[in-house]
């Protein structure tokens, strides 16, 4: 069976976005708390896993399950909301990547 190549690449760079994201919030909590390292990366293992299995669009979701995770351990949210580096797409410029390649 193929694989669709735009299915790929969608997924490719979901996962790059996740990624980012990730590292950006583990970087926002470990300031928040910093004795509480092997916690916060529990949390964002844990909730990542929860995002995939929940919708297409994890980025979307993750900020959300872990600031709720977090409140549940009676923890107050880290300055970890996401940056202009993860801001949505301006699709006013978008391109079809066929017309890129002629």
């Amino acid at each position: 069976m193929k694989s669709d190549p735009n299915t790929t690449v969608f997924l490719q760079t979901v996962s790059a976005a996740m990624m980012r994201l990730k590292q950006q919030l583990t970087r926002g909590y470990e300031q928040a708390y910093p004795e509480l390292r092997e916690v916060i990366h529990l949390v964002l293992d844990e909730e990542e896993l929860r995002s995939w299995n929940l919708t297409l669009f994890p980025h979307l979701l993750l900020p959300d399950l872990v600031e709720a995770h977090i409140e549940t351990l009676n923890l107050r949210p880290g300055e970890t909301k996401p940056t202009d580096e993860l801001a949505p797409h301006d699709f006013r410029t978008y391109q079809p990547v066929l017309a890129l390649c002629g």
